[in-house]
């Protein structure tokens, strides 16, 4: 059993332990009423790591606690700012298989094994507001540090750390950073603990994954497209966690990740030579289709769901609701074990493997050097004119399956030809956006289309589930037929939003 928490938390560089003084500035600070005692801690935390501490490089760590309220097992991990998410399991002597699992795509193949053994005696402190909500938890830490790959390496320190309630006005961070600066109390400039313990005693260099050799040329057309490249892999590993646990939108997410990766590395084959990259695409190609039954439940149903709620009462005849749940927990049962086994595979791990060797050693391309405006130019328009090649295809069908099939072959035109300008928006500016943006527009109305496609079949199979019962079918029919009323409006549609994207002002 695994628990999560979220926390919003800034570290500080702790003044004299006999030194109080700066305390009586937080009860100045505009929302806090008061400062409460809430008592000392003794604390002691081990923490795990691979060889080359793959964990911390990646800005994440692993402890094992005893002592205080927390005693367990510990994965924090990275988000955005200053918050970071932890996922905690009960006290064992091994690493918990959860937890191992969910650091997977940070250490990989990697053995954690203890890099340092951090004793803290803590005293805590609550910030409360003027009816005796707690604002923030304030603890004023003496840590001795100890490294586990050295028999006399010992280092100490004070540190403040304060961390707020995730309800909490964001400014009030902001109001207590510059009533501590003003007690001359500075933030720290350690990710945390460990990273401290492992600068001081000098355990060891962590490794930071996608580090690029000097073999790129600044602000060249690699330079561009790597960065771009190496932004998406990091969302993969930092996504990774969150589909294991099933999370809301993560496998969307993951999917969305794989396509940009994709198509850059196709769109921009004159830059990365595809001798290397073709085979990771093809990879790509394989995770996206084996998450793919996952995400396609999971808007097929929200879908489903939606349609049945927006109709009168007096239409839902049968066990519409109930059956359409039943449905759903079936598929997206098996759709999301289909993920973990995709995840927990070699197969996976060596994909992950692929994309950071190739942030660490680009494979160069004839193009690499050249300035990025003209290779980029040259890669967005080549799958612009695909685009316009499938859009007019499709229109010149007549409506039917095999129109069906070229409108959904021209979304997928549709989403490369976006991605296509994602990498370029920092070189070639508003023109990149602008025409994502415009090419996004046509591809909603694609991607509309495509979902009532879908939704189709799994309207007939649930009204023939019903008929085969003895329930009236009457509400699955007329789903189907709102469904294809929406496809038949997106194909009226898709010639207005194709001539908006096919301006000529829009070329860049």
């Amino acid at each position: 059993m695994t628990r999560s928490k979220r926390t919003t938390a800034r570290t500080y560089e702790g003044p004299a332990t006999d030194d109080a003084s700066w305390l009586a500035a937080l009860s100045g600070v505009e929302g806090v009423a008061s400062v409460e005692e809430r008592g000392h801690d003794e604390l002691e935390a081990v923490y795990y790591d691979t060889e080359d501490l793959r964990l911390v490089g990646a800005s994440a760590t692993l402890r094992r606690t005893a002592g205080g309220t927390d005693a367990g097992w510990h994965l924090e991990l990275p988000m955005p700012g200053d918050s970071r998410e932890g996922v905690s399991a009960p006290l064992s002597e091994v690493v918990p298989d959860t937890l191992r699992d969910l650091a997977v795509s940070r250490v990989r193949e990697a053995e954690l094994k203890p890099v340092v053994r951090i004793r803290s005696a803590r005293r805590l402190r609550h910030l409360l507001d003027s009816v005796g909500t707690v604002l923030a938890e304030l603890s004023l830490d003496e840590v001795r540090a100890k490294s586990l790959r050295s028999t006399t390496t010992r280092v100490s320190w004070t540190e403040i750390e304060v961390a707020f309630a995730d309800d909490v006005d964001s400014s009030l961070l902001d109001r207590v950073d510059e009533a501590l600066g003003e007690e001359g109390i500075r933030r720290t400039g350690h990710s945390s603990k460990l990273a401290h313990a492992l600068e001081e005693t000098g355990a060891g260099v962590p490794h930071v994954p996608g580090t690029r050799r000097e073999t790129v040329v600044t602000g060249s057309a690699a330079d561009e497209v790597l960065r771009y490249v190496d932004q998406q892999a990091r969302t993969m590993v930092d996504i990774d966690p969150a589909v294991r646990r099933d999370l809301p939108d993560a496998v969307h997410k993951m999917r969305v990740t794989c396509r940009r990766l994709r198509s850059t590395l196709r769109s921009y084959r004159s830059v990365l030579d595809r001798e290397v990259t073709d085979p990771i695409r093809e990879e790509l190609k394989w995770l996206g289709g084996e998450l793919g039954a996952a995400r396609d439940q999971e808007v097929l149903a929200e879908r489903l769901g939606s349609r049945i709620r927006a109709l009168p009462r007096e239409l839902l005849l049968g066990r519409v609701e109930a059956r359409l749940q039943e449905w759903n927990v079936t598929h997206t049962t098996e759709a999301h074990q289909r993920a973990l086994d995709t995840l927990r595979s070699p197969r996976y791990l060596k994909l992950l493997n692929s994309l950071t060797a190739l942030a660490e050693q680009p494979p160069l391309a004839r193009k690499a050097e050249h300035s990025p405006e003209k290779v980029m130019v040259k890669a967005i328009l080549k799958e612009y004119e695909r685009l316009a090649n499938r859009v007019a295809h499709a229109l010149e069908l007549s409506p039917g399956t095999e129109r069906d099939e070229a409108l959904h072959l021209a979304r997928k035109a549709a989403k490369k030809t976006r991605y296509a300008t994602e990498p370029a928006r920092a070189t070639l500016g508003k023109p990149a956006r602008r025409l994502g943006k415009r090419v996004k527009g046509v591809q909603k109305v694609l991607g509309e289309h495509q979902d009532s496609v879908v939704a189709r079949p799994a309207l007939r199979d649930l009204a023939l589930q019903a008929h085969a019962t003895h329930e009236p079918s009457f509400t699955w029919g007329l789903l189907y037929g709102q469904e294809q009323a929406i496809g038949d409006r997106c194909e009226r549609e898709l010639p207005d939003a194709w001539a908006r994207a096919a301006k000529p002002h829009l070329h860049l």
